[in-house]
C-alpha cells in the first residue's frame, strides 16, 4: 500500500470515527432527557441496569444506523479539506488519476461495509431484542405495551396438506378454544378434527385437545371418532400465530429468512415487513459504496464558497437519501409492493447519481 493510500485511509477513518462519536452523543443527550422521568419512576432500576441493558444497546443501535450518514459526511469533510489545501491538484498534477484517486476510498467503504453487515445480521438482532425487551418493561407504559397475550380468528398451513384453524388462543395461559385441524390428500378432505379446548406443554411440546371431535371422510360413509382428552404433536408452536413488525427486528437473518420460508409454506400472506427487515440489512450497509462516491466526487473539486458548500450540498443530497430509504420501506411493507425492489431503489437511484458525478469529475 503506497503512502498515499495510507494517508487517505487514515484520514478517512479517524474522520469517520471523530464524526460518530459526535453524532451519538447527541443522539444519547436527546434520548436521555426525554426518558430521564421514567428512569427515576422505576424505582428498582439500576444505573448498571440503566447502562448495560439500554444504553449499551441503544450506542449499537443507532451507530449502526448512524454509519451511513457519519461516513458521508467525515467524507466531504477531510476531502473538502484536502481539495481546500490544494493536496488533491498536487496529487492529480503527480500524475494520478481520479480513479487511481478514489482507490483507499473503496477499500475503506468496503471495510466498514464488511463490519455493517455483520452487525446488521448478527449482532444489532440481539442488541434490538434486549433494548425491546428493557422499554416494555421499564418505559411503555401499560397502554402501550407491544406484547400480545392473544390472538382469536387465525389460520396456519402447516404443509401442502394440513391446515389448522384457532377462534383464540392466548399465549400467556398457552390455550385456545374453537380448534379444528384438517388433512387434504389433493383436493380431498381425509379427516377433521375439531376441539373444544387446545393446550400448549412446553415441557414435551405436545398439544392436549380436550372434548374433541375427529371425523374420518369416506367415499360413501363418515366415521366419527370422539373422546375427552387427547394428546398430540402438531409442526407448529404458539409463537407461530404471532405475527408482529418488532419480532423481525429480534431475529438474526438465518432466522429471519428460516422465519419468512416457512410462513409462507403454511400461508401466510402478510410478511413485506419481515421481507423489508431482512432485505434493508444488506441494502444500507452496501450504500456505504454509493454516498463514498457521491462524497468524494462532489468535495474534490476546489470550490470558492469552500467546505460549506459541499457540506450543504452533501446534507442536502444525504437528506434525500434518507427521505427515499424511508419511503420505499414504508410501500415495500405493502400487500402490493415487491419488497426486494423497494429496499434498493434508493441505492440504486443514488447509483445513477454518483455514476453521474464520477463521469464528470473523471473529466
Amino acid at each position: 500500500m503506497k503512502i498515499l493510500d495510507r494517508y487517505i485511509l487514515r484520514k478517512y477513518f479517524t474522520s469517520f470515527i471523530f464524526t460518530l462519536l459526535i453524532l451519538i452523543p447527541i443522539a444519547m443527550a436527546i434520548d436521555v432527557s426525554e426518558k430521564v422521568g421514567k428512569f427515576i419512576k422505576n424505582e428498582e432500576l439500576t444505573i448498571e441496569e440503566i447502562l448495560n441493558d439500554y444504553y449499551l444497546n441503544f450506542i449499537i443501535n443507532y451507530g449502526n444506523t448512524f454509519m451511513p450518514l457519519a461516513l458521508f459526511i467525515s467524507v466531504i469533510m477531510f476531502t473538502s479539506k484536502m481539495s481546500g489545501n490544494s493536496e488533491i491538484i498536487a496529487i492529480h498534477s503527480s500524475g494520478v488519476s481520479f480513479k487511481r484517486f478514489l482507490k483507499p476510498y473503496l477499500i475503506g467503504a468496503t471495510i466498514i461495509t464488511i463490519i455493517s453487515l455483520y452487525a446488521n445480521h448478527f449482532v444489532v438482532p440481539d442488541s434490538n431484542k434486549t433494548l425491546e425487551k428493557f422499554e416494555e418493561t421499564y418505559l411503555r407504559s401499560i397502554y402501550k405495551k407491544k406484547t400480545k397475550s392473544s390472538v382469536s380468528k387465525v389460520s396456519l398451513q402447516l404443509s401442502k396438506n394440513d391446515y389448522v384453524y384457532f377462534g383464540y388462543f392466548n399465549f400467556k395461559s398457552n390455550n385456545g378454544y374453537n380448534f379444528s385441524y384438517e388433512h387434504f390428500e389433493g383436493n380431498r378432505l381425509v379427516y377433521k378434527v375439531i376441539a373444544q379446548n387446545i393446550r400448549w406443554n412446553d415441557i414435551d411440546s405436545t398439544y392436549r385437545l380436550s372434548t374433541y371431535r375427529k371425523r374420518f371422510i369416506g367415499t360413501h360413509k363418515d366415521s366419527l371418532d370422539s373422546g375427552s382428552f387427547m394428546d398430540t404433536v402438531f409442526n407448529f408452536e404458539p409463537k407461530d400465530l404471532l405475527y408482529v413488525d418488532y419480532l423481525a427486528r429480534e431475529m438474526p437473518s438465518l432466522s429471519l429468512s428460516k422465519h419468512i420460508k416457512q410462513s409462507e409454506n403454511r400461508g401466510i400472506k402478510s410478511l413485506n415487513n419481515y421481507k423489508v427487515e431482512l432485505y434493508k440489512r444488506t441494502s444500507l450497509p452496501v450504500s456505504s459504496f454509493v454516498l463514498t462516491l457521491i462524497a468524494v466526487t462532489l468535495a474534490s473539486k476546489k470550490r470558492r464558497g469552500g467546505i460549506g458548500v459541499n457540506l450543504a450540498a452533501g446534507i442536502a443530497l444525504m437528506f434525500l437519501y434518507v427521505f427515499f430509504m424511508k419511503v420505499s420501506e414504508v410501500l415495500g411493507s405493502t400487500a402490493e409492493s415487491i419488497p426486494l425492489l423497494m429496499v434498493w431503489i434508493p441505492n440504486l437511484l443514488f447509483g445513477v447519481i454518483a455514476a453521474y458525478l464520477y463521469i464528470n469529475a473523471n473529466k
